[in-house]
């Protein structure tokens, strides 16, 4: 079994130390930033040895990103409203909140400045994936209720989308509300149908 298999297994020994380390860490970015999270204090709190957080992270920022990516992926779930416009503006909506939380922002900022290193490279690979499949969900409904034509790509859909939010979170710092999203979506939605 290779170990990104044993890091993916949902239950038993290796699941609960990496749920007790990405708690952990998660802790200690909401109590002191991203920068100032350290492997033993992770591992201190956790009840780990620091052996085995290096052993599965290898760097502090690889943890950091890793636990970053799970939460976001825990909270930013995709919505069925009944209607494509409206399940991108939730979605949207429900981006541009997160990423205004100090993990949101810690987030965009640890993974644009990472080193592009295989490892985390290969976490950010499996995040964006795992969100574009979830998109394709959105994309699936609205092709089938005759709201997009067969050929749309979910991908390039949920790129366009949220480019724009991370954009302001990163480089402008601006603040993202409801009337961007909502403007947002509908020029989505115009190139899309034409």
């Amino acid at each position: 079994m290779s170990e990104e298999q044993v890091r993916r297994r949902t239950g038993g020994r290796s699941a609960r130390v990496r749920r007790a380390v990405l708690d952990a860490t998660l802790g200690a970015v909401a109590e002191h930033g991203p920068d100032a999270v350290s492997i033993p204090e992770i591992a201190r709190r956790a009840g780990v040895h620091e052996t085995s957080v290096y052993r599965r992270w290898g760097t502090r920022e690889h943890l950091v990103v890793d636990a970053l990516l799970a939460y976001s992926e825990e909270q930013l779930h995709i919505p069925d409203t009944g209607t494509l416009r409206d399940d991108l503006i939730t979605f949207a909506d429900s981006l541009a909140a997160y990423l205004d939380t100090p993990f949101g922002k810690a987030l965009v900022r640890s993974m644009s400045a990472a080193a592009d290193e295989p490892a985390l490279a290969e976490s950010r690979e499996e995040f964006w994936s795992s969100r574009f499949d979830l998109a394709r969900i959105i994309v699936d409904r609205a092709v089938a209720r005759g709201e997009l034509p067969e050929d749309t790509d979910p991908a390039f859909v949920l790129e366009v989308l949220i480019s724009p939010l991370h954009f302001r979170a990163l480089l402008t710092r601006r603040p993202i509300d409801g009337h961007l999203t909502s403007r947002l979506v509908d020029l989505l939605l115009d190139g899309l149908t034409r």
